[in-house]
């Protein structure tokens, strides 16, 4: 049987938002606002999103899904632009990138027979994908940003000395994938072993057996793997290209940047 937690249980979750709210009153950190709003705004996001998933989950497979997940990319898409909405063409690049992802991650699942096409293991499962995606496509483009004005010098050497594009950037390409994957193997790595993974964790305590608990985390961890690696590959081979005018020479502000377009 599902454990349940009443609503007079949860009203004592208070208790976890008053010692952020003690802590920013005694240092001073004016953050009293940040940690109220947010609090309520997550409350009640979740709410919301628990009523929704109810009502998707009780329509035809080939509605509800297209209709949530398409919410989730086009979320996700403008969320993740924000990191770098000085590139040109970044908007529709991170979109395609996100529905070629969750196409193929969502193909793989149902011709191996992984999962079932059923709103209520589909969304979920291809919420944490599209979602793990977004931060990884964010953390590559800011990550290139930050490289190619670091190395700006080295770059106009590398370009005066007869180089491509290609070639002089392949350092920044190379820092930029390893910045944006470091931090998923080394989820991988500890997995079980520092925490358990929330699927896991959520199964367990909707009363499903352990082992088969694990193999659903094992399905989303390496789903989740490989498309975190696949996004920050695809966003920065395609993006870095925007740095360089058609004359091959390097665009050293944001204004040079944005007028490409």
């Amino acid at each position: 049987m599902a454990p349940e937690v009443s609503n007079q249980s949860l009203l004592f979750l208070i208790i976890f938002v008053v010692v952020p709210l003690t802590l920013s009153y005694i240092y001073q950190l004016g953050l009293s606002k940040s940690v109220i709003w947010s609090t309520v705004r997550g409350t009640v996001q979740l709410f919301a999103i628990g009523y929704l998933l109810t009502y998707l989950f009780d329509l035809p497979a080939m509605v509800g899904i297209p209709i949530m997940v398409g919410v989730m990319i086009i979320v996700a898409s403008f969320h993740a632009r924000q990191k770098g909405k000085e590139l040109p063409y970044v908007l529709p690049v991170i979109f395609i990138g996100l529905v070629i992802i969750e196409i193929s991650v969502l193909t793989l699942w149902l011709v191996f027979d992984m999962v079932q096409f059923r709103p209520s293991e589909v969304i979920p499962m291809s919420g944490m994908v599209i979602g793990n995606s977004m931060v990884a496509m964010g953390l590559a483009l800011e990550r290139m940003k930050s490289e190619f004005k670091e190395n700006n010098g080295r770059l106009l050497a590398a370009l005066s000395l007869g180089a491509e594009p290609k070639h002089a950037s392949h350092l920044i390409v190379r820092k930029t994938l390893n910045a944006a994957l470091i931090p998923n193997i080394d989820r991988l790595k500890t997995i079980g072993l520092v925490q358990l993974p929330g699927m896991m964790t959520g199964l367990i305590l909707g009363g499903v057996e352990p082992v088969m608990a694990i193999k659903y985390q094992l399905v989303i961890s390496l789903s989740i793997f490989s498309s975190v690696s696949l996004s920050a590959m695809f966003v920065t081979l395609t993006m870095y290209q925007h740095f360089f005018n058609k004359s091959k020479q390097l665009l050293e502000s944001e204004e040079e940047i944005r007028s490409k377009s």
